[in-house]
């Protein structure tokens, strides 16, 4: 062979066959150990089939590999291709350690299955989110990849009478050289599902990568281009029903009564029931249920309602500003390097609600059958929506089957901690005794009007200076709603009172700064609220990189200068900086009118940063020209999809930047669709480049880490252009 298949003693066994007379080879893989009743589950298997060979150090199976007499490749991915480049990347692994051809590896969602497909950062939870699809698979399906060659190997040995190490795999084809004999995996499959599964297997070193760092074609493109790929909108069942559902106008708001006699008198409504978060309208299509909405009457008691809106909510924040908070990060003395400081600079910066805004909104399909309930959805987040929808029907959650369908976006709204828009599925489902499938579809609308939203957050900095102009103090208070108390996360990311991901960014701060204070205010509102793409760093990453720039300022130093002195003790934050600025030609002259700016962040342990240009016009207005992006992810699995998630994480950002802002009157949300919640548009969209840093590092998440960083980056160029700062998002300058 062109590698040796096997490892230095001792490595733990991780590998799970099944064999299927005929159906080629299947092969999954395991990771840690297991107790005896996970290792019974496990030999049962999915419907108690198949011969299933359990390695003694077993976790669970998950079935990621199968290679059928037809010669194609199916690899199960365990996360949601929403965009991102999931099914691609993940392929890529398994196909770089089986020598497979790309042409023939196809790709399939795997169903809800904690057992075999958990995120192995999150324990016994599948779901996607985090930027943590690559970053826990990298191993898990090299292995399993690695493991199906072995075998396709063994059999091939068997079969040609050879040494296996006389054998070579390229490409999908197995040849012994001196025979001058081959076979396709196809050929082999069968032969292959009999061999021992290996106790362990070699994985390639860099140097031996085909696949793994180039450019190779998505696998979810083609489907999507000529519209074969089915999202949860395209689904379309026997005697399916469409439903919309009437929110309350109000958070916290209850049905009173309703009036359906308008809606029922519709042509093509079918009925009206009422489910705890509103009333539902199913028609026989979306236009049906649609009209009999709007002729729906429903009163609403909104005696519990949240009646405040955005100014009075600031107005809050900023008195809880006035109070020491709980502490996410305490060193050295504050208040004495503050009170010694040769110069103090004070800041405060405000942050509206913002909606998720995914191309696709919210939907779902669901049928009700005598074995359980079957879903149909762009599913991101199973076993929390698994758990939820078993519980409405009181059955068991194995009894809930999850097809995991592509969707159109999310940026963290799918996975939602609550499961609303599934859970409204499931109580319509039950509401009519389960007669009819349900499609339940969210317009634009009721997505920005009744959804979750990233928090709104305000921020009060301090800091001090010493006579030379170094930073000598830092102080950091956040006050902002939590989105992980009373989730699933709360016992692991709320510590003493503080939500990590509310302070991540700022408690974690980078900067050598020798005395340095963060605490945290977190209100209870009857938001709804949750994670959004870059989640704390949404917020975070404004805020410590922009008052950088100021101190920079205040000291007469260069930012590029300052930052570089402060970031000795982190070489992958200086190493992105410097790449970036390199690129961006740092230092050189700007036209009048024009600024540049900078600003690095790391998140989801990815290193980013982000070089801006901006253009101030006479009428004040401005325009972002050109973003120059450095980022550090480890192993470039596929750079193609690192730049289209770099340059489509900045743009999600620069809408925040820009225009984005979800306000509230009087407890109403005020926008509505994507004429007064503005995004970038194609003409507003910079010129960018993007630079990788070649890495030996394991891989990180790149779907969410350039987000955070644009708008500090901008921030600072329009400072540079025009001496303002900017103490709120969306930018607006000053007359």
């Amino acid at each position: 062979m062109s590698r040796d298949d096997t490892m230095l003693p001792g490595r733990r066994r991780f590998l799970v066959a099944t064999v299927t007379a005929g159906a080629g080879l299947t092969l999954g893989m395991c990771l840690g150990g297991c107790s005896r009743e996970d290792k019974e589950s496990a030999q049962a298997g999915p419907g108690k089939t198949g011969n299933r060979i359990i390695s003694d150090a077993a976790f669970e199976p998950n079935a990621f590999v199968r290679i059928t007499p037809d010669d194609r490749v199916t690899v199960i991915v365990k996360h949601l291709e929403m965009g991102q480049g999931t099914y691609t990347g993940i392929a890529t692994l398994v196909a770089e350690e089986l020598d497979a051809g790309w042409s023939q590896v196809d790709v399939e969602g795997a169903p809800a299955d904690a057992a075999r497909y958990n995120n192995l950062f999150w324990g016994k939870l599948q779901g996607t989110g985090g930027s943590t699809a690559i970053a826990n698979s990298y191993e898990q399906m090299r292995k399993a990849g690695a493991a199906a060659r072995a075998m396709l190997v063994a059999a091939a040995a068997k079969q040609w009478r050879v040494p296996p190490e006389e054998i070579t795999v390229r490409d999908g084809v197995l040849r012994h050289a001196a025979k001058g004999i081959q076979a396709s995996f196809g050929e082999l499959a069968e032969l292959a599902a009999q061999q021992p599964v290996p106790e362990d297997v070699f994985l390639k070193e860099p140097g031996e990568f085909r696949l793994i760092g180039t450019r190779v074609a998505r696998k979810d493109s083609r489907a999507k281009v000529d519209g074969t790929a089915v999202f949860t909108q395209d689904m379309k069942l026997p005697g399916m029903l469409t439903a919309l559902v009437a929110h309350p106008p109000r958070f916290g708001a209850r049905v009173r009564s309703f009036d359906a006699v308008a809606a029922r008198a519709v042509a093509g409504v079918h009925d009206v029931v009422e489910i705890p978060s509103g009333v539902a309208v199913l028609g026989k299509d979306f236009w049906s249920a649609s009209k009999g909405r709007d002729a729906l009457q429903v009163d609403w008691d909104e005696s519990a309602a949240f009646m405040s809106g955005s100014d009075e909510l600031m107005a809050q924040y900023q008195a809880l500003a006035d109070k020491p908070g709980k502490v996410a990060r305490s060193e050295g003395d504050v208040s004495a390097a503050l009170g010694s400081a040769a110069k103090t600079l004070r800041t405060s910066i405000a942050f509206p609600y913002l909606a998720h805004a995914a191309l696709e909104p919210m939907n779902c399909v669901m049928q009700r059958s005598e074995g359980g309930v079957e879903i149909w959805n762009g599913e991101q987040y199973q076993t929390p929506d698994q758990n939820a929808v078993a519980k409405v029907f009181g059955i068991g959650p194995e009894k809930v089957k999850i097809n995991m369908l592509y969707a159109g976006g999310s940026f963290g709204r799918r996975a939602n901690p609550a499961s609303d828009y599934v859970l409204e599925t499931a109580h319509i489902v039950k509401a009519i005794g389960g007669k009819a499938p349900v499609k339940l579809v969210w317009t634009r609308e009721d997505d920005m009007r009744a959804g979750y939203y990233r928090p709104m957050y305000y921020h009060r900095l301090e800091a001090g200076l010493d006579a030379d102009g170094n930073p000598v103090a830092w102080q950091h208070r956040i006050v902002g709603q939590s989105i992980i108390a009373d989730t699933a996360f709360e016992g692991a990311l709320v510590k003493d009172g503080v939500d990590v991901t509310s302070v991540e960014g700022a408690a974690n701060m980078p900067y050598a700064i020798p005395n340095i204070h963060v605490d945290l205010h977190s209100p209870q509102v009857p938001v709804p609220v949750q994670w959004w793409r870059s989640v704390g760093s949404t917020h975070t990453a404004f805020a410590v990189e922009t008052f950088i720039d100021r101190l920079a300022a205040a000291a007469g130093r260069d930012p590029l200068a300052l930052r570089r002195a402060l970031l000795q003790d982190h070489p992958r934050h200086l190493g992105v900086m410097e790449l970036a600025a390199e690129n961006a030609g740092w230092g050189t002259p700007m036209a009048a009118g024009r600024g540049r700016g900078i600003a690095v962040h790391e998140s989801f342990n990815t290193y980013v940063a982000q070089v801006a240009e901006v253009t101030v016009h006479d009428n004040k207005r401005f325009t972002v020209d050109r973003v120059v992006i450095a980022v550090d992810c480890g192993v470039a699995v596929n750079p193609d999809v690192i730049r289209a998630q770099m340059e489509g994480g900045m743009g999600f950002g620069l809408s925040a930047a820009l225009s984005s802002a979800l306000t509230l009157d009087a407890g109403r949300v005020v926008q509505s669709n994507f004429h007064d919640y503005l995004v970038v548009r194609l003409d507003q969209m910079p010129r960018v480049e993007v630079h990788i840093v070649k890495s030996a590092q394991p891989p990180t998440g790149v779907g969410e880490p350039a987000t955070p960083v644009i708008a500090p980056a901008v921030a600072n160029a329009l400072s540079n252009a025009t001496g303002q700062h900017f103490d709120h998002l969306p930018l607006t300058l000053s007359a």
